[in-house]
This record gives structure tokens, C-alpha cells and sequence, in this order.
């Protein structure tokens, strides 16, 4: 008889972005189509996911997409047989009936809570660590990190390989443009911009409008756009708007799947992210790029934004150091960061070497998918 597939269940709460899902539903295709697992993603919010995922049914109960079984948690949980191992994605809580289904198990799941990525310290010491217990049932810290010792970030199989590749060959980025409607001028950077609300964005668009350098500006529908909009003195920016101040052309782009998303980071001489998920994909795009990190209450996001500069920026000359530091904290301060972004110019080669060899080293680390799945081995 063939061997059964070992059952993964991901809970997945959509807290008010697109990180949660984003993540979730990277990792439920991997686990899938690379080690071969029976996944079902529990999602509260189908609307959501429909974002980065066109073809879902946002009233179905049960579909299948991309060979994941994808699951609507519902507001009223029907009696489910608990997997043999358990993500909650970000802390989410478990209905109260799943996790007495899991007790009611031959054989105890392996739960783990998939922790939010930082750079700190502390998250080797916690990382694979009990956490608390429900009855029979052990839960499990599991953190991302950018470190040995903690779970790696999410990289499919031959991820690297491809986007080589794909930024070798002008002529593949041309066509992937164009089929996105973008022409940039000859000789214009290309920069991605996908952020949360920012007031220190005003000065950087001056400064780029005011460049001797051309600049086509690349703004995926969002939360930065109402900025955009007061900068350019309209109303109603929707996909498909293009508006030229200047040296700086603004275009707006349509939320797209994240196979294309990730195609536009590589296109990119500069990538502005947010958040979670796309913060990783800017650094496997291996080009200089900006965070803007999630903010917290009590302003404990700048932690880990320190955390991470700390890792980010060794190696680096004390001038670029110093440059793109400045440009980060500006950034997540909402300062005007174009003197920040003038400085950072002038360090433009050396940052983009960094930006490859950082890649590079983030790679030598197992993927996220794959240290669960050999944390699960080791647990069993």
C-alpha cells in the first residue's frame, strides 16, 4: 500500500493586511508541491486571500487551489479530525473544538506557532522551545529568523536560480512590463513603492521629481496611496493611472498574484516594501531596497527594525552604513528622508553588491518550509 501523506493543518487569522495570508499561503504550497504533504489552510477572510489568489471562491467552504485544500474557518466550527500537525500562523487562536479533537488523538499532533519574523536576539534562545500545553497537547515555539538557530525564511526550491536568470534577460523583463502596461523612458530607474500610510513620502517624491536622473515609480494599490495622491494634487488613483511631474513618473499597478509580484521586485533597481512577506521577497530580489516594518504599540516595531539594521548593514563601508541606516529611520519615523535618499545615491554600487551578498548568505540557511518539516521528523 502507498505511504499516507502526513496531514498539516494552518490556521491563518487575516489581521488587517496581507502578510498573514501572504505567508501562509506561500508555506501551504511549498510543503505541498516539495515535500509532498496533505495541507489544508484554514482562512477567516476569503476576500483577502482572493487578493493574491484570483481563482478563489470567497463563499465556498471547501476548494482546492494549487493542490492546497483550502478550508473557510467558519464563525461556527463543524466537528473537524485534527491533522498531524498544526500551524497557528501568527498566534492565531484555535477553535476550542479543534484543539479537543487534537486531544482525542491516538497519537498527540505536533502543534507549533508560527511566530512573526525579527531579527532579534532573543529568538534563538525561544526558537523550537515548549511553549504552553492544552491537556495532552504540547504547543511549540517556531521563529523565522535571519540567523543559525532559528527557522530560515521562506525559499522555494530553485528560487534564486530563477530570478537570476530572469534579470539576465532584459528582453523577459521587457515583456513581463509590458504586459503590465509599463513603458519606463530609456535610462529611468525603476522603483516598486508598497507601504502603510507615510507623511515623509511627500519629500521623496521631490526629490526624485527633482532628480537629473529620470525615475518611473511603480505604486501596487494600497495603503501609500492617498499619500501619492495629495503629492500629485488628484483624487481616485485607481490601476492603470500614470502621472509625469518632472523627472518622476508615478505609475499605479493593479494588486497582483505573487508569483508577478515577486517578477516586479526583480525588475526593480530599488524596491520600497511593508510588512512581512513582502520584506522577504525584496531580499531574495537581491537589490537595494526599503522597509517599512509593521507599527507596533509602544513603538516596539523599532526593535526589530534596529534588530535587523544590526544584521543588515555588516559588511558595509561606514559612509553606506550610515546612508541607508538613515534613510530606514527616517522612513519609519515619517521624517523627510530626501537628504537620506540623496546619501544613499551616492552609495548606489556598493549598496547593490550588499544587497546580492546578503541574499547569498540568507540562502546558505534551510528554508522555512524545510525546517518545519525536519523539525517534524525530529519530534516524531
Amino acid at each position: 500500500m502507498p505511504e499516507m501523506k502526513t496531514r498539516w493543518d494552518i490556521f491563518c487569522t487575516v489581521v488587517d493586511n496581507f502578510g498573514d495570508i501572504g505567508v501562509t499561503w506561500r508555506l501551504a504550497r511549498q510543503l505541498v508541491t516539495e515535500h509532498g504533504l496533505a495541507v489544508r489552510l484554514w482562512v477567516d477572510d476569503l476576500r483577502a486571500f482572493e487578493r493574491l489568489c484570483p481563482e478563489i471562491d470567497i463563499d465556498a467552504v471547501q476548494q482546492w487551489q494549487h493542490d492546497v485544500d483550502v478550508r473557510q474557518w467558519p464563525a461556527e466550527w463543524q466537528p473537524t479530525e485534527a491533522a498531524d500537525v498544526v500551524i497557528a500562523a501568527f498566534a492565531c487562536q484555535l477553535p476550542s473544538a479543534y484543539m479537543d479533537a487534537m486531544v482525542e488523538r491516538e497519537k498527540p499532533p505536533l502543534w507549533m506557532n508560527l511566530d512573526y519574523l525579527s531579527a532579534e536576539d532573543w529568538v534563538i534562545g525561544c526558537h523550537g522551545l515548549p511553549s504552553v500545553k492544552y491537556k495532552s497537547v504540547q504547543k511549540f515555539f517556531f521563529f523565522p529568523g535571519f540567523q543559525k538557530g532559528t527557522g530560515g525564511l521562506l525559499r522555494e526550491r530553485g528560487l534564486l536560480e530563477r530570478r537570476r536568470q530572469f534579470q539576465q534577460d532584459l528582453q523577459a523583463q521587457r515583456e513581463f512590463l509590458q504586459g503590465m502596461g509599463i513603458d519606463p523612458a530609456p535610462g529611468a530607474q525603476l522603483i516598486s513603492l508598497f507601504a502603510y500610510e507615510n507623511s515623509g513620502l511627500a519629500s521623496w517624491l521631490d526629490a526624485m521629481a527633482g532628480d537629473s536622473t529620470a525615475t518611473h515609480l511603480l505604486v501596487p494599490e494600497g495603503r501609500i496611496l492617498g499619500d501619492v495622491e495629495r503629492w500629485l494634487g488628484v483624487q481616485g488613483l485607481a490601476a492603470g493611472a500614470v502621472h509625469v511631474r518632472d523627472a518622476l513618473t508615478v505609475q499605479v499597478l493593479p494588486f497582483v498574484r505573487q508569483d508577478q509580484y515577486d517578477r516586479l521586485l526583480w525588475c526593480c533597481d530599488f524596491n520600497a516594501v511593508r510588512g512581512e512577506d513582502s520584506f522577504v521577497r525584496a531580499q531574495w530580489a537581491g537589490r537595494p531596497f526599503l522597509w517599512h516594518i509593521y507599527r507596533q504599540e509602544e513603538d516596539i516595531h523599532l526593535d526589530k527594525l534596529e534588530a535587523f539594521l544590526e544584521l543588515y548593514v555588516k559588511g558595509l563601508s561606514a559612509p553606506a552604513r550610515e546612508a541607508i541606516s538613515g534613510l530606514w529611520r527616517a522612513w519609519n519615523a515619517g521624517e523627510k528622508i530626501a537628504d537620506h535618499w540623496q546619501l544613499t545615491r551616492k552609495h548606489w554600487p556598493e549598496l547593490e553588491k550588499h544587497a546580492e551578498a546578503w541574499c547569498q548568505e540568507q540562502a546558505l540557511q534551510a528554508d522555512l518550509a524545510t525546517a518545519l518539516v525536519q523539525f517534524y521528523g525530529n519530534w516524531i
